[in-house]
């Protein structure tokens, strides 16, 4: 073989090895394109704006039990809140571990701010505290619309599943509830008529449509015992001589004074009148006593939601 014969083989074993090798070394599309970096932050929109807050925010204080009560479920930890009338079933954040941030309603601000949260957290009762506390830290106002309650709800669970990439875990939880909530619409549908009231110190007053428990007729399709009733945050006053006029098939009772650890008459002492007695609900034993602690203390939250809901299809039953 000559020199040149030879010189241009090699040559082409060459190319043919480089061009080889480019080949097997080449990366898909998928694995070329770059890798898209975690998010660190995202923008909540809330009630009253949109904040940016931090993905996973370690230390977090929140002044909305309902929002305690989530993140409870879906096992993330808060490092504060109001200490007081915490629920039995969510006593664990009553320990001396977790900072005692104040009241729903007056926050220590000192402590919070020395505490230096990565997140805080208010709700309906709080939600006047936010624009001192987004001074210390990114705040969000998950406030519950009481008229549009389910939707509300699910929206503050998913916003919570978000923050704390837990959208599995919540995604979950909303599906359970969905199919009890569906059982508890096809009883409802053949309770006839009911009427929610709330009992304290010794007052009753009655709620309807579009109030803060409005949500067991508006989205549970319980028909109500009377339409004009106030939508107030404490319910309409109302005598006995009222809920017998309305004569509704179930009576769904609240005491507002168990609720928040209040001594006095309880409401079965309020209600154990002849006039009372003369209802239909009261003579067909259909006088409900709601847990006045997920739906007066805690209102919303997964655990609260599923124990409301529970104990509507297991009373109507």
């Amino acid at each position: 073989m000559t020199p040149a014969r030879s010189r241009s083989l090699s040559l082409g074993a060459l190319a043919l090895a480089s061009a080889l090798a480019v080949t097997g070394c080449a990366a898909t599309p998928a694995e070329s394109a770059p890798k898209k970096a975690a998010a660190t932050e995202i923008d909540v929109t809330h009630v009253q704006g949109t904040t940016e807050v931090p993905v996973n925010p370690k230390k977090v204080i929140t002044f909305d039990m309902a929002s305690l009560d989530t993140l409870d479920a879906l096992d993330v930890k808060v490092a504060g809140l109001p200490q007081q009338n915490v629920p039995e079933y969510l006593s664990e954040y009553a320990g001396e571990e977790y900072l005692n941030a104040g009241t729903l309603f007056e926050p220590d601000y000192e402590a919070v701010n020395a505490a230096e949260p990565d997140l805080i957290i208010v709700a309906n009762r709080s939600a006047a505290a936010y624009e001192e506390l987004s001074k210390i830290a990114p705040t969000i106002d998950l406030t519950l619309d009481w008229e549009d309650y389910l939707p509300s709800f699910r929206t503050n669970v998913e916003t919570l599943g978000e923050i704390f990439e837990k959208e599995d875990e919540a995604t979950e939880a909303l599906d359970q509830i969905d199919a009890k909530i569906d059982d508890a619409k096809e009883l409802a549908a053949d309770a006839g008529t009911g009427l929610i009231i709330m009992t304290n110190a010794g007052e009753i007053t009655a709620y309807g449509s579009g109030s803060r428990f409005g949500w067991l007729h508006d989205e549970l399709g319980l028909a109500t015992a009377i339409d004009d009733v106030e939508a107030a945050t404490h319910g309409d006053p109302v005598s006995a001589e009222f809920i017998l006029e309305a004569n509704p098939d179930w009576l769904l009772v609240l005491d507002r004074d168990a609720a928040i650890g209040e001594s006095g008459s309880t409401a079965q002492q309020v209600l154990d009148n002849e006039v009372i007695a003369s209802t239909t609900a009261w003579q067909e034993d259909q006088v409900l006593y709601l847990d006045s602690v997920p739906f007066y203390v805690v209102m919303s939250g997964l655990g609260a939601v599923n124990q409301m809901v529970d104990q509507i299809t297991v009373g109507l039953k």
